[in-house]
């Protein structure tokens, strides 16, 4: 029992939390990151894509809006 809880906690983290952290991540320091904290990034989204590609329709990943811009 104590051993599927330790995976289940484990997957819950691998699908779930680590892959909404990296979408804050990313988007909190995409327009500002060097150049190896990128590969830092790209390497974040490979590592944990099947939690990422799970997060999509609820999470956001949106650049800013340019309406001020167009004025």
């Amino acid at each position: 029992m104590v051993v599927a809880l330790l995976y289940l906690s484990l997957a819950g983290a691998y699908l779930l939390v680590i892959p909404i952290a990296v979408f804050f991540y990313l988007s909190l320091r995409w327009y500002t990151c060097g150049s190896v904290e990128r590969v830092f990034m790209y390497f974040l989204v490979f590592f944990f894509f099947p939690g990422v590609a799970s997060s999509l329709p609820v999470c956001e990943f949106e650049p800013p809006s340019a309406k001020n811009c167009l004025n």
